[in-house]
């Protein structure tokens, strides 16, 4: 993945499993703030009522934009 894919507001999903934040490859979060010059990535996880449970600073190579294209 290269860092031009992902921006701000981006939807998500974990490539890695992080046990020590208890977020499991899979989990879906939200780009919230670009790092280091855009090469990391601080994403929010928050559950269905909105309410974030980790914040956390990602490179590229741990997460993967999720793309919705309507039919």
């Amino acid at each position: 993945m290269t860092t031009n894919s992902v921006k701000l507001l981006d939807v998500v999903a974990l490539t890695v499993d992080l046990p020590e934040y208890n977020l499991w490859r899979g989990q879906v979060g939200t780009v919230v703030e670009m790092l280091a010059g855009g090469t990391a990535f601080e994403v929010e996880f928050s559950d269905r009522n909105g309410r974030t449970y980790e914040s956390i600073g990602l490179r590229p190579n741990q997460i993967m934009v999720l793309h919705f294209e309507p039919n």
